[in-house]
């Protein structure tokens, strides 16, 4: 035979097996050693499964991975339609392993250091204007339990762009009222120190006074709470710490009773905080501390997002604009 199966009759025998094995030992180093999110993790053990999954069918020997084997790879995803944002959280989970194994000598391969990723189409970020937040907080002007704890969440979530993951791991002791600050913990449990305006404080005093205190109360009593909940700030009828699922729910049902539309959601907030405080002159390097970015390049996009809102400004208003 003299086609490329032939070629690869010649290779070591593929050792996806083998490499099975050190993916449970990564994924412990990443949510160990790096702090890395359990969903996060999920989503790797995913990809890099369905990689060597590939592997074996394709008898390719994962730990000396070639680049024409990659770009074999990488086709048959292409073909399979996957999105590019897709392709590259894939590429970036198989980046991470290979890196992990090359330090340990585990793998000889630089495949995946050279290879780029599809180019994604620039999605400037969806806002809100302070109109459809007003709309919100008429949805839950009124005095009862939840009432006034959505209240507390949006105002919340307007005040520190705070992801939804984050907001459900703030505790009691994270936020000062009296200095108007809380403390988020971001990926890789970064910590990150973000004021809070006075309306929200009002908010969050209001939750804090008349609504926290009973749910609290039954911290003590529900079964299986722990410790953990009751130091959550944002806590469930049960007396239990608000999960993520949760709060976004929450955040859900305002907008549906606010007659907005489904796509404002808890990120939403995120991207406006940002968006607001560029367009307030906030400078790029401050609004990436707030946001708990790794990279500056993460927080550009806002700029994007501003220069846009400039320019519809000036078409709208410059004589010779449109």
């Amino acid at each position: 035979m003299s086609d490329s199966r032939s070629a690869e009759g010649h290779r070591s025998a593929p050792k996806a097996e083998a490499c099975r094995a050190y993916v449970e030992a990564y994924l412990g180093y990443l949510g160990g050693t790096r702090n890395v999110a359990a969903h996060t993790i999920k989503a790797y053990r995913s990809d890099i499964s369905s990689y060597l999954d590939w592997c074996d069918r394709a008898s390719v020997d994962p730990l000396t991975l070639t680049t024409p084997e990659l770009r074999r790879w990488l086709g048959e995803l292409r073909r399979a339609r996957y999105a590019p944002r897709t392709l590259n959280r894939k590429l970036s989970a198989l980046r991470g392993f290979y890196g992990w194994l090359v330090e340990r000598d585990l793998a000889s391969t630089s495949a995946l250091a050279t290879m780029p990723g599809p180019k994604m189409g620039r999605h400037l970020p969806k806002v809100v204007g302070d109109r459809e937040v007003r709309q919100m907080l008429a949805a839950v002007d009124g005095e009862s339990a939840w009432d006034v704890f959505d209240r507390a969440l949006v105002e919340f979530l307007y005040a520190t762009g705070a992801r939804i993951q984050e907001a459900s791991n703030v505790n009691l002791d994270d936020i000062d009222l009296s200095r108007g600050s809380v403390t988020l913990f971001g990926k890789g449990s970064k910590e990150r120190l973000v004021p809070v305006y006075p309306k929200a404080r009002i908010a969050l005093s209001a939750y804090l006074d008349r609504v926290r205190p009973e749910r609290a109360l039954r911290t003590t009593t529900a079964k299986g709470a722990t410790e953990d909940d009751a130091r959550a700030l944002f806590l469930s009828q049960r007396g239990r710490r608000m999960s993520a699922a949760a709060l976004r729910r929450r955040f859900e049902g305002v907008v549906e009773r606010a007659g907005l539309p489904p796509t404002i959601t808890p990120h939403t907030m995120r991207h406006t905080f940002a968006t607001e405080l560029l367009n307030g002159d906030a400078d790029l390097r401050s609004v990436q501390e707030l946001l708990g970015h790794a990279s500056l390049s993460t927080t550009q996009i806002y700029t994007n997002l501003s220069i846009e809102r400039l320019g519809n400004v000036m078409r709208q208003a410059h004589p010779r604009g449109e």
